[in-house]
């Protein structure tokens, strides 16, 4: 291995890492995005230095073209094939002084002939899988050639080229900036008021410990503590003594000492302190000290209890509700009605279960919380030029974002396009993000609307960034019924966006005729393949009356087989047999901005002052092969982790689904404020509320759903933190992994209330887990634990064979880390800075890596959905896999912005909303019946978050009790008899007093959670649709799975295609498609409707009516029928047109319950004619 001398300005160091293997050449390990895999950090507890990095470098895989080689300040040197060297430029610290005279970040030598090419492949479409050999065509190749960085001492201040102080290094000021002697007594005398123009501070101060505290915060607590005065020190004579920790190499400056700290030296007073010597409201008697570092110390999020006045009482509710159901259960079962003891049991029953699900539902609600974000802080702490990063590079970590679909005809090209536009324009560093669709159908269509896509991108991305479009998704930007020009100040708006709208209707036409394009292009390979074939039949001789099979395939533009599925099924070529594919349709972006044109012919927008790049644009279509379980989207998900942790390894992860767009464009930076402030090492996912499009304005379904986003999640984010729903989530990836979070607290005794604090990252653990997964940090050469060598022999059996994925794990973790300023001592942090630097363009070799990783079979024999990634074994992975990261201590945020974060469509038809919900409440009764119920979770989940888990597998067998209930009011009109023996007071007091606290509790809910009354009726009604439709079925299914081993299978939810012009907006909420689900509902109305009116009829005309048992009696239908409103609405269709099989179901069950009834009770005086016999 050749290692050459690098510039001495840049300060490299060089670290030996074993490889693990024998003779293997040099290993494919190195950090990926953002940061280059040639590039650490110094960090002695960077996861590549020192022992830190043997946990995953084993496998002697050899790299390809040698892209992994480095440079070294030391002479050329032997190196041993089991040694790789690798290079770490240390950016300038207070601790680590540069060795030139110059300001400049990293600097690389573009001459140097040692220094290997870096391409990368893009327009390449790269297939492989089981039985066969990865391909790739090479499209287009572009080299990425990074520019010497200048070296100079002129003065840094803008119109001034005099030359610089000189004799220290750094300057004046710590930060480095350049100034002469001129500029600096300017700002030191006249106006500039003694800050440094570079960091706008006399003074740096340096990071305070951090304490274990998980949430951030607040500015108070942050407040910098007062340093000694003169009257904590026993000599004086040893002030001259004293060496500056800030600036080891400089005598201390007394005079800056003394304002600090406003202290005292003689008998002469630096400041005098404002309440006279000696004496004030500071400490020691002096004034607080101006807080220079408070940049560093303000939070990034702010947590916002709720008021005092509303949640005080809302608990005091609750405790009185509590307490009236448990005297009026006591007197309901101390009150039996003599006369009908069958229906006393069964309602006392229902009520007594009613009882216990409202608790389980009610307590988690007791601690709601609302969150606040400082976008401008988290600016200014990882965007702006500082002593680690001069030139302003964004600090910010990577971030991969995954979109999947799996039937383009169910889920339209158009918004998955859309989608995907709303992610590459996001306001987030373009080099630090990447966006993977994954095509689980492995379908044409999809593959060419994503090249259009990102055609279309080049002039879309550029026109948000310009004018600051909201929202960036297309289709809903120019479908806003509102006035466009409101906030915009740029003269050529009008006139680019109609050029931006004309291009996209263009675009949609290109989208929309793909089906047909690609129909008539196979239609005409084909046929061209079938002459090709009887020519060659009749040039062998033949019998040309014998068919030929030609089989249909489906063709790509350049005349290639499709490898994916094609649309007449052929082996190799189906839904459930295809190899895998990946495409990088836009290549990872330049370090640097690279600005546009002026607007012509070409270029619709004028982008000479707006950033072209683009971030990165993967397809992948994972293989798929008979006999394997893919696993539906979880399997899906964790084909993409692994692609992704070794193209980009953002440490970061936001999930989507393919009708869900980022409708804030700010979106991104608001959820990476939690993951980076104090305490943001322990959060696994930051989660997002749902909100949808295209629901009727009355929401007859409950479709908005804001009763669990905006009251349940909210209150579950004052516990440990809201379950994971599926779409709009940043996931920590090395949460995803498995591993367990750096530090945790356990809860033992009653309810939890004893904690017991465990820090799991440090060398030596007292306590872990049996299957505890910790990343080795922190760990020594010299140290006897081994559990980084455990850690490398375990790593195949949990994530698979993939040397380069298991490489990848320790440096994404590296990433994630808070910085070193936030953390306390024994903590572990990265220093400022340390992520300002170029990615690494990809390669063949890296892509080929990453198809190994899609293979149906690399899951075999490891955890992935076991314990790594996305957890399988339900239709609700994402309930499974949130609750999985929970139970290791893990915790999550519910981030709701002020503008909507994401936004996305849902079901409005009545058939497709009651299956949703019916795979929703399977999955739950799967949870109920495995080992991820909440009954045994950890000692690390808390225990109200313990319950919120047991009522998401309790919920559905609420279902059956519901039916019972709603079907006992009609019983009792029928028979006659009531619940209770009579409506005495103390019942009607009870039941009041229920009423009224349930009412109560919904108002004090609708105030802290700034939901509408209307929300939470919705709600109501829908909850009783849903228990006495979809539930029912869901336990009778789960049940089926769990005793009698049947399978379950769903298929995908519609995703409303975008209405065009002219078209009815709401047209699928009128049509009536008929479902086995629609048959309890129906007949609940229909025995409740009847026995309203048998009722009424025999009190009338009985001899002596009993007037309080049927206002009982119709009370309780009325209320079932009310809540059962909407139901009936949508069977009613659009204009009122009933569906004949409504007619159909309506008599039949009316026929039968009335031969029932006069059988059960005939008429008096004919009962001769109501004997049956068999003969």
């Amino acid at each position: 291995m050749v290692v050459k001398t690098a510039s001495e300005s840049s300060s490299p160091v060089t670290i030996t890492v074993s490889s693990g293997g024998k003779g293997g050449g040099i290993r494919s390990m190195g950090l990926t995005s953002p940061v280059p895999r040639a590039s650490v950090s110094n960090n002695p507890n960077s996861p590549l230095s020192s022992r830190g990095n043997r946990a995953s470098s084993g496998g002697n895989r050899n790299s390809s073209g040698g892209r992994y080689c480095s440079m070294s300040k030391d002479n050329v040197e032997e190196m041993n094939s089991g040694y790789v060297s690798y290079t770490v430029h240390i950016p300038p610290t207070p601790d680590h002084q540069p060795m030139s005279e110059s300001q400049t970040s990293l600097t690389e030598d573009g001459n140097n002939p040692a220094k290997p090419e870096r391409s990368y492949i893009s327009g390449t479409i790269f297939t492989g899988g089981f039985n066969s050999v990865t391909r790739g065509h090479v499209i287009e190749c572009s080299m990425e050639r990074d520019e010497t960085a200048k070296l100079g001492s002129i003065c840094g201040m803008k119109g001034c080229d005099e030359k610089a102080i000189q004799g220290n290094s750094r300057g004046p000021c710590e930060c480095g900036f350049k100034i002469c002697r001129d500029c600096y007594l300017d700002c030191v005398g006249n106006g500039g008021g003694g800050h440094c123009p570079g960091c706008k501070e006399p003074y740096r101060d340096v990071s305070e410990d951090d304490d274990d505290d998980d949430e951030p915060r607040s500015e108070a607590e942050d407040q910098a503590l007062p340093l000694p005065s003169m009257a904590d020190f026993k000599l004086d004579k040893r002030l001259s003594l004293v060496k500056s920790f800030k600036a080891p190499n400089q005598d201390f400056d007394h005079s800056r000492w003394l304002y600090e700290t406003k202290g005292t030296y003689g008998y002469g007073n630096a400041v005098w302190p404002k309440d006279g010597y000696g004496f004030g409201s500071g400490a020691n008697g002096f004034e607080h000290p101006p807080d220079f570092g408070e940049r560093s110390r303000r939070p990034l999020t702010r947590k916002v209890c709720v008021s005092a006045a509303i949640l005080s009482p809302y608990r005091l509710l609750i405790a009185i509700r509590f307490v009236a159901l448990g005297f009026f259960l006591t007197w309901r079962i101390r009150h039996p009605n003599r006369e009908a003891m069958w229906l006393w049991g069964m309602s006392t029953t229902c009520e007594l279960w009613f009882a216990l699900s409202w608790l389980l539902d009610q307590l988690p609600k007791l601690c709601p919380v609302n969150r606040l974000t400082d976008l401008s802080v988290l600016k200014e702490r990882f965007e702006s030029p500082n002593l680690r990063n001069p030139k302003g590079r964004s600090d910010l970590p990577g971030i991969d974002v995954f979109v999947s679909t799996a039937d383009p005809e169910k889920e339209p090209p158009l918004v998955t396009a859309n989608t995907i536009l709303s992610i590459l324009a996001v306001d987030y560093p373009v080099e630090k993000l990447a966006c993977y669709l994954s095509d689980d159908g492995g379908s044409l269509l999809t593959f060419e609307a994503l090249a259009e896509t990102a055609s279309f991108a080049r002039i879309w991305v550029p026109f948000c960034r310009k004018h600051g479009i909201e929202p960036r998704n297309p289709e809903a930007y120019f479908g806003q019924k509102r006035d466009f020009l409101k906030n915009k100040v740029r003269l050529d708006f009008v006139r680019e966006r109609r050029r931006v709208k004309r291009e996209y209707d263009e675009f949609k036409v290109r989208i929309n005729s793909l089906p047909e394009s690609i129909r008539r292009r196979s239609d005409a390979y084909n046929a061209h393949e079938e002459l090709r074939a009887k020519k060659k039949q009749m040039e062998m001789g033949g019998n040309l009356s014998e068919p030929i099979k030609v089989p249909k395939a489906t063709w790509m533009s350049d005349g290639s087989h499709w490898p994916g599925t094609w649309s007449s099924a052929e082996r190799d070529h189906s839904r459930g047999d295809h190899a895998g594919i990946i495409q990088a349709m836009l290549a990872p972006p330049n370090a640097e901005p690279v600005f546009g044109t002026e607007a012509d012919a070409e270029n619709l927008v004028d982008t000479t002052e707006v950033d072209t790049r683009l971030p990165m644009l993967v397809y992948v279509s994972r293989e798929k092969r008979p006999g394997y379980d893919h696993n539906k989207k979880a399997g899906a998900m964790n084909a993409l982790v692994r692609t992704s942790a070794i193209m980009s390894n953002g440490p970061f992860i936001l999930n989507l689904d393919c009708d869900h767009y980022i409708y804030n464009s700010m979106a991104l930076r608001e959820g990476m404020c939690f993951m980076l402030d104090r305490g943001g090492d322990r959060i696994c996912y930051v989660q997002f509320p749902q909100r949808f499009e295209g629901i009727d304005p009355n929401d007859r379904y409950a479709n908005h759903n804001t009763v669990f986003f905006d009251v349940s999640m909210r209150a579950l984010d004052g516990l440990q933190g809201p379950m994971y729903v599926g779409t709009g989530c940043v996931f920590r990836r090395i949460a995803l992994y498995g591993f367990s979070p750096p530090r945790t607290t356990e809860h033992h005794g009653w309810f939890g209330r004893r904690k017991i604090k465990l820090f799991l990252r440090k060398p030596k653990v007292a306590k872990k887990e049996l299957d505890e997964m910790v990343l080795p940090i922190n760990v020594d050469h010299n140290d006897d634990n081994d559990d980084a060598d455990i850690e490398s022999l375990l790593a195949p059996k949990r994530f698979g064979s993939s040397t380069s994925l298991a490489a990848s794990i320790p440096v994404a973790e590296y990433q994630g880390r808070l910085l070193q300023d936030l953390q306390g001592k024994g903590l572990q942090g990265r220093p400022a800075g340390s992520l300002a630097v170029p990615r690494e363009p990809l390669d063949a070799a890296t892509v080929a890596e990453a198809i190994s990783v899609i293979s149906c079979f690399y899951e075999d024999k490891t955890e992935w959905g076991k314990r790594v990634g996305w957890i399988y074994g339900s239709v609700t992975e994402d309930v499974v896999t949130g609750y999985r990261m929970h139970n290791r201590g893990w915790r999550s945020v519910y981030c709701v912005t002020k503008r909507d974060a994401f936004r996305g469509t849902a079901p409005i038809n009545l058939t497709d909303r009651l299956h949703q919900v019916l795979r929703w409440a399977t999955g739950s009764v799967e949870i109920f019946f495995s080992r991820n119920n909440a009954l045994f979770a950890s000692h690390r989940m808390k225990f109200l978050q313990r319950v919120a888990y047991f009522n998401v597998g309790m919920y559905p067998f609420t279902s059956g009790f519901l039916l019972v209930y709603c079907i006992l009011p009609a019983v009792s009109l029928f028979s006659g008899q009531f619940i209770v023996q009579s409506l005495s007071v103390t019942f009607l007091v009870y039941l009041l007093t229920i009423t009224i606290t349930l009412c109560m509790l919904a108002v004090l809910e609708i105030r802290w959670s700034g939901i509408t009354l209307h929300d939470w009726w919705r709600n109501e009604q829908f909850w009783l649709i849903g228990g006495t439709s979809a539930h029912p079925a869901a336990v009778l299914q789960g049940l089926l799975k769990v005793i009698a081993g049947v399978d379950i299978s769903f298929t995908l939810t519609s995703k409303s295609a975008t209405p065009e012009d002219g078209d009815d907006e709401f047209a699928e909420l009128y049509v009536v498609k008929w479902s086995f689900l629609m048959v309890p509902p129906i007949t609940i109305m229909m025995v409740n409707m009847i026995a309203i009116a048998v009722g009424v009829a025999r009190t009338m005309y009985s001899t002596y009516p009993e007037w309080s048992k049927l206002v009982g009696g119709v009370f309780f239908s009325f209320w079932v029928l009310c809540h059962l409103y909407p139901f009936a609405k949508g069977l009613m269709g659009k204009r009122g047109k009933v569906p004949t099989i409504v007619f159909v179901w309506s008599g039949l069950l009316s026929i039968i319950i009335s031969l029932l009834w006069v059988y059960i009770s005939p008429p008096s005086g004919k009962q001769d004619y109501m004997k049956f016999q068999f003969p």
